[in-house]
């Protein structure tokens, strides 16, 4: 590689750190990192305000507040925006900032590439935003766009679908970008087999996305073609089947749900050894077991569909699939929980934002395993249970893992240190939100309560105040978030230059734990 770009390419360093030019035309990747991050959290607080729009609404029984069809609207575009506008985004950023320096490389393989599919999003966005403002209000059909009932949506839909291609669009060039980077920018002498686990989960993710987004993008162009121009690919009327599209859009969807999972194992995967002061156990199986998980997400996507009315024999084979996805997902379990045993351990706020993802991340995988079996999930499907559990990934999952990688990095992102105190407020404050709003709607789903209603029957209603209280909880403790980011980049106590005192980015160089074993006192890596 040249030395040109070493000095944070081009001239972006005579620009003012303020200046709209600096940032539009930016081709240096901690700035696109920093772009990207900054969007993802605009778009959680957008998502966030959805959510709560739905909470409102569920606080109590009967129609209050928004009417169905823009409570609909909003069961739709909050899932849109929370997957492809905050959890994609905010790992591409992190991708962005952290991928050149842990392989060695002087920036991403494609910079021009690089702010090109950054830039696509905020029009994105803004499209689907102003779906809302036309007539017969934005998109109604769920996220999961299933046919028949998204064809009734009025003149939003295209709009919808092609604001849904550009996100596929940002996502592929994303993910050609760091394969490309992680393929050919490495520093001499790092194997793959040494890499860090974070550049590790994000190579197996960009696979996954270059593989799935074009099966969305021609899904949603059949559902345009159905509705515009007289096919019939999903009407049974003119020969179609509805069911083709729940099949074509699982495809997509459910490698999609390890697209949003995977690159928390690796933010995880690089604090806890960290905490506590131990190399990563079991490197080699941690990266087998990303790969497997990977493989396994192409085989499982009926589970979504166990009550259309498949074959027996669909039925189990999609069941055991599914069932076999909890190997390698608990041999990474074990792997952290075994990272933690007879550690030096210290509880800084990255440390238990890992430690609820470990916890909560688990709830939402046993519950996925119940719904996994497909006898039961005939009760399970289409009610709140399913809603708690996608959320227990998602939630302390996804977001959990995102804002520790923040925590953890922040100080070397601006220099200065955050504060500890009232960041670990926001870890208790956000775990106990978070679970006070998804854990009842567990009790309400297995009662019988179907999701995506503005209605329920009286019985469910004290377990619906504790979800909207929770919800209201959660979102207000992401503001002292956001608090803590802007009060660290202004300013504050300085970083040193090894944040964490202890073996920083010792996974990034010690791939296997070293031959030295105590077994009275665990040794403290300085």
């Amino acid at each position: 590689m040249s030395t040109v770009a070493t000095d944070d390419h081009h001239d972006d360093h005579q620009e003012s750190p303020y200046s709209i030019k600096r940032w539009l035309f930016t081709t240096n990747h901690k700035d696109i990192g920093t772009l990207y991050l900054w969007f993802s959290f605009i778009m959680f607080l957008i998502g966030g305000v959805m959510a709560l729009v739905i909470r409102t609404e569920l606080f109590e029984p009967g129609l209050q507040f928004v009417d169905p069809q823009f409570f609909n609207s909003m069961t739709t575009m909050h899932a849109i925006m929370m997957i492809f506008g905050v959890v994609m985004p905010a790992f591409t950023g992190l991708a962005n900032w952290l991928i050149p320096m842990m392989v060695g490389a002087t920036d991403m393989a494609l910079p021009r590439m690089n702010n090109w599919s950054f830039w696509i999003l905020p029009f994105a966005f803004a499209m689907m935003l102003s779906t809302l403002f036309m007539d017969g209000g934005g998109p109604a059909g769920g996220w999961t766009l299933y046919p028949p009932l998204v064809l009734q949506t009025g003149d939003a839909l295209p709009f919808v679908i092609l604001s849904m291609h550009f996100m596929g669009l940002s996502s592929i060039m994303g993910a050609i970008n760091v394969i490309a980077t992680i393929l050919n920018m490495r520093a001499p002498g790092m194997t793959l087999m040494k890499m860090p686990l974070f550049v590790w989960t994000w190579l197996i993710t960009a696979y996954l996305l270059i593989a799935v987004m074009p099966v969305l993008a021609g899904g949603i162009t059949m559902l345009l073609t159905d509705k515009f121009f007289e096919t019939s690919f999903f009407n049974a009327a003119g020969g179609g089947d509805p069911v083709m599209f729940q099949h074509i859009f699982w495809f997509f969807g459910h490698p999609e749900v390890y697209i949003l999972i995977l690159p928390s194992f690796g933010v995880v995967s690089s604090i806890i050894p960290t905490f506590a002061r131990k190399p990563l156990f079991g490197y080699a199986s941690m990266v087998y077991a990303t790969g497997s998980i990977a493989f396994l997400s192409f085989i499982v996507w009926a589970h979504h569909m166990f009550t259309v009315g498949m074959p027996l024999a669909g039925e189990l084979f999609f069941m055991f699939a599914t069932m076999l996805i909890a190997v390698p997902t608990g041999v990474k379990v074990f792997n952290w929980v075994a990272t933690m045993w007879r550690g030096a351990m210290t509880f800084e706020t990255p440390m238990l934002f890992a430690l609820g993802f470990i916890i909560m991340f688990s709830i939402g995988g046993f519950s996925g395993l119940m719904l996994a079996l497909a006898p039961v999930d005939f009760q399970y499907h289409d009610t709140y249970f399913v809603v708690a559990h996608f959320h227990y990934v998602l939630v302390p999952g996804s977001i959990f893992a995102i804002i520790a990688a923040v925590y953890y990095w922040l100080p070397k992102w601006c220099g200065n240190m955050y504060n500890e105190g009232l960041g670990k407020a926001h870890f208790w404050l956000s775990t106990i939100f978070v679970n006070l709003t998804f854990f009842p709607m567990h009790f309400v789903g297995l009662a019988g309560m179907p999701r995506r209603i503005p209605d329920y029957a009286l019985q469910f209603s004290d377990y619906n105040a504790m979800a909207t209280y929770g919800a209201f909880g959660f979102g207000l403790s992401q503001l002292l978030f956001l608090y803590l980011v802007i009060k660290a980049i202004r300013g504050g106590e300085k970083a040193t230059s090894q944040v964490w005192e202890n073996a920083e980015g010792l996974e990034w160089t010690l791939p296997s734990p070293p031959p030295y074993h105590s077994f009275t006192t665990p040794p403290v890596i300085k």
